[in-house]
């Protein structure tokens, strides 16, 4: 780390010679000890749609304890638990496995994507409200980081990592990457700024000397597309991990229209994914319990189902990172209150039918309500940037 660090021994002698016990070891760094490689890397792929490779995490974990990762976000608008949950668990267990990790908040990227009107001061404000969510979700510590892309682009040396991209890729290969703007695959008018974003993504990694690459598995693309170019000028190949999009509330019947991959499984979830611009796909991490009851209630939840099924999805993705156990609770003449220690277990019960769609809703509602309840309270005391956030158009 190039400084004392949170495992470094620090030891006073004073006058007389004696010498000082060492500072206990902070809570994160406890966490890394108690861990071996293969528990690591177990804790890592937990819940990843793909890791690209896992060969290669486990030498980067052999020779270099405590790695750098990291995970861009646009600016784009209120964040809902597909962000804040499903990323934001996949972070702390990156850093929970000794990672040090960049949340980067791509404000120029967001400017290029037309985000927010396109007004930087706009997105700015976004990325503070971004900070502040992830902070109360637990996103916080001596191991995280938060940078904007602004902090990157003064150095010309970036800009020459962009042009190096650029020359080693077609104008095709980039147009097939677009869909990581959220772009489909046949988009006719394309905005020339929209080229640069691909190159400027993949010199993100290499400027910042990023050694696994975080995103949903809509970037994919994008990180194959660095890991290409990485052996063509030389730079160090990302490992890439990706994790599901969380579908949203109403299920896949609420896809929008367009190709966004020639991979027809990744195609359907980038179209079904949560998204705040959707009314009623989203429950955002600041929502009120009323709201949150309000929205499991009326979600898509189909019996005996649990692919593309959005509650079984929080409870996989979410819950059971987040909490040990799922209390569903029952009256006696229904079978009464029930426990599952693991989603396999859940799963298993529920496409037998045996635990309804409506029980199943109201566990998952209370138990969302205690895990995002930090977040709540962080804003009832610091409510500015929400009521900003609140104030402004939010776009896809």
């Amino acid at each position: 780390m190039g400084r004392s660090g949170p495992f470094s021994v620090r030891l006073g002698v004073s006058c007389v010679g004696y010498i000082a016990p060492a500072e206990p070891p902070t809570k994160e760094a406890m966490e890394v000890y108690s861990l071996d490689l293969e528990e690591k890397i177990q804790l890592i792929v937990k819940n990843t749609e793909e890791l690209v490779t896992k060969e290669e995490l486990r030498s980067l974990l052999e020779e270099n304890p405590h790695p750098h990762a990291y995970w861009g976000f646009e600016c784009s608008g209120l964040m809902h638990i597909g962000m804040g949950l499903v990323c934001g668990s996949k972070i702390k267990d990156l850093i929970k496995a000794g990672f040090k990790f960049t949340v980067f908040l791509a404000d120029w990227h967001s400017w290029i994507n037309n985000k927010l009107g396109g007004k930087m001061e706009n997105i700015k404000l976004c990325g503070e409200y971004f900070k502040q969510c992830f902070r109360a979700l637990g996103v916080k510590g001596e191991r995280v980081r938060f940078l904007w892309a602004s902090d990157i682009v003064d150095d010309i040396e970036y800009w020459e990592k962009v042009i190096r991209i650029a020359k080693s890729v077609t104008l095709r290969r980039i147009r097939r990457a677009l869909p990581i703007m959220g772009r489909t695959l046949d988009a006719s008018d394309i905005e020339a700024a929209w080229i640069f974003y691909p190159c400027m993504q993949a010199a993100d990694i290499f400027h910042m000397k990023v050694d696994v690459a975080c995103a949903g598995i809509d970037q994919r693309k994008v990180h194959m597309l660095t890991r290409d170019v990485s052996e063509k000028i030389g730079f160090r190949k990302p490992i890439c991990l990706h994790t599901p999009l969380l579908v949203g509330l109403k299920g896949h019947k609420a896809a929008v229209k367009g190709k966004f991959d020639e991979n027809e499984k990744i195609d359907l979830s980038i179209r079904s994914k949560m998204s705040k611009s959707i009314p009623g796909s989203a429950i955002f991490v600041h929502d009120s319990p009323e709201e949150i009851k309000s929205k499991i209630k009326a979600a898509y939840c189909p019996p005996k189902i649990a692919e593309g099924n959005p509650i079984m999805e929080i409870a996989k993705y979410i819950i059971f990172s987040e909490m040990e156990t799922l209390e569903v609770r029952r009256k006696a003449e229904y079978g009464g209150t029930i426990e599952f220690n693991s989603y396999e277990e859940l799963e298993k019960i529920y496409i037998k039918g045996e635990l309804h769609p409506l029980d199943l809703k109201e566990a998952i509602a209370n138990a969302l309500i205690e895990i995002l309840e930090p977040v709540r309270r962080d804003f009832e005391r610091n409510p500015e940037l929400l009521n900003r956030m609140l104030q402004l158009e939010v776009t896809r």
